[in-house]
């Protein structure tokens, strides 16, 4: 790791901070720190910035709730930059937007790649503004035993591919209960950080039995 001595702030003792999601990718903002919030944010491990409207310190979460754990913190080559890696507690923008990169000025033909936030963002578009022949209205509007019924033929037909050792099959499968379950999980109200949550909890656990049985 770099001395923190080793940036480079401008004239105004200040250096960008890109904060991004730590488990998408995303970019979440774009905000200056000086060294004070730099420190700050290193010794609590929340994303804290230098207001330069306000001329005041800003730690991100104070009044909404919406903290930002730091997970990592990168200086680019120049030490001139930092990438403030982040998993948060709420939207990152001040507009209740999960990112602040929201309005597109170019869109190019290259496609973008999947990812499950992508898709889980999806669902919700069309939770909110529904799409005459989309399917995925079509589960919505027949509600959540329809949904269940659904999550419950897709895994049959992974145990089914799984047992017939197909493993393009399968994998055919697991996408279409995973699209399903995803489903589910926006006609409940369940986010995505709820089930990595949950998962990271187990992880935690794993580790500990796995310690007290090397004891």
């Amino acid at each position: 790791m770099i001395d923190v001595n080793e940036l480079k702030f401008d004239e105004k003792g200040l250096i960008p901070a890109v904060v991004v999601d730590a488990d998408s990718d995303k970019v979440l903002t774009l905000a200056y720190m000086n060294r004070e919030s730099l420190k700050i944010s290193m010794e609590k491990e929340l994303t804290c910035f230098w207001s330069r409207s306000r001329r005041e310190l800003w730690l991100k979460g104070e009044t909404s709730g919406n903290y930002q754990h730091i997970v990592s913190i990168t200086a680019d080559c120049d030490r001139d930059a930092l990438v403030v890696r982040v998993r948060k507690d709420g939207p990152a923008c001040h507009l209740g937007t999960d990112s602040c990169f929201n309005d597109a000025v170019y869109v190019g033909e290259t496609p973008e790649g999947f990812h499950y936030e992508g898709l889980m963002g999806l669902l919700q578009e069309r939770r909110e503004h529904p799409k005459e022949g989309s399917y995925t209205n079509y589960l919505f509007d027949k509600g959540v035993d329809k949904i269940l019924k659904k999550v419950g033929e897709e895994s049959t037909e992974v145990i089914i591919a799984g047992k017939a050792g197909d493993k393009r099959e399968t994998v055919y499968e697991i996408a279409d209960l995973a699209y399903h379950v995803m489903v589910l999980m926006c006609e409940m109200g369940i986010s995505l950080e709820d089930v990595k949550a949950e998962l990271a909890s187990r992880h935690v656990i794993d580790k500990k039995v796995k310690q007290e049985k090397m004891v």
